[in-house]
């Protein structure tokens, strides 16, 4: 029975809902990237290329009724397939990272402590790392 209670409470923790979440989520955009290189990229570069099926290139080696295939052609399309699906994520957190930065920037306005040198939000009359008083025409009597 404890040994049950362990695997519940494991299995109850945010760290582990988080992995799965990201697993299922990373199943889900796997399937999209892999029609976004299969369906749209590959053909666009097959037209580049001369309508070349690079899953169809390969080197027969040795003789017989069943020679070794050396499918170098499967190779390439896992190549471009990596490069593709490398440059879609790339270009998705440089997309993230300028709506962060915009976030960043329409947040409160802050300026910079003269006695501690931390930044604290343009309105505050104190600042909350050093305490000190920085508008004394803003506190109140009773609070200073």
């Amino acid at each position: 029975m404890k040994f049950l209670g362990e695997f519940k409470e494991f299995l109850a923790r945010g760290n582990v809902m988080d992995l799965a979440v990201a697993v299922i989520v990373g199943a889900a955009f796997s399937a999209i990237v892999n029609s976004l290189v299969g369906d749209l990229v590959t053909p666009l570069l097959s037209l580049f290329v001369g309508g070349i099926d690079f899953n169809s290139l390969y080197i027969e080696i040795g003789s017989g009724e069943t020679p070794a295939i050396f499918a170098y052609g499967t190779f390439l399309q896992a190549l471009i397939n990596f490069l593709v699906i490398s440059f879609v994520i790339f270009l998705m957190i440089k997309a993230i990272g300028v709506i962060l930065r915009r976030k960043k920037e329409e947040a409160t306005p802050t300026k910079t402590c003269p006695f501690c040198a931390q930044d604290i939000p343009e309105v505050a009359v104190r600042c909350p790392q050093c305490t000190t008083i920085l508008d004394e025409g803003a506190v109140p009597e009773n609070l200073r």
